[in-house]
């Protein structure tokens, strides 16, 4: 059973669950979005992705937010999954980041996509 995050409830009254496919992207989710320090048992948990947020969008930007995602993502959830790669793009106000991986259970390689600022 993998919990849905952020955690719900079903129908039934019931704690959400979710896929095995969505399970991973919630993880990813939550390294990508969880600042370091943010949570009190494990300080150095995340990506640091919110704070460079408000810095001044620029390529150096792009290049230092891809190097945080990956190495975060390999730290965090190499055990889960294989990162085979993260693309950032900075068009506008916007920090697109591109997750792509392989589930180490699987072996089945995936693309997630993940937006901030301006429109999804």
């Amino acid at each position: 059973m993998n919990v849905d995050y952020p955690l719900g409830f079903s129908g039934l009254g019931r704690t959400r669950e979710c896929s095995h496919d969505e399970h991973l992207r919630d993880l990813i989710e939550q390294v990508l979005f969880t600042s370091p320090g943010e949570r009190v048992n494990r300080p150095t948990f995340g990506s640091g992705l919110l704070q460079l947020v408000f810095a001044p969008n620029s390529d150096t930007l792009a290049a230092a937010t891809q190097l945080s995602v990956q190495a975060a993502l390999q730290q965090w959830l190499g055990d889960l999954i294989e990162v085979r790669g993260v693309e950032v793009a900075n068009p506008d106000s916007t920090l697109a980041v591109t997750v792509r991986y392989a589930d180490r259970r699987t072996a089945e390689e995936r693309v997630e996509r993940f937006t901030l600022g301006g429109a999804p």
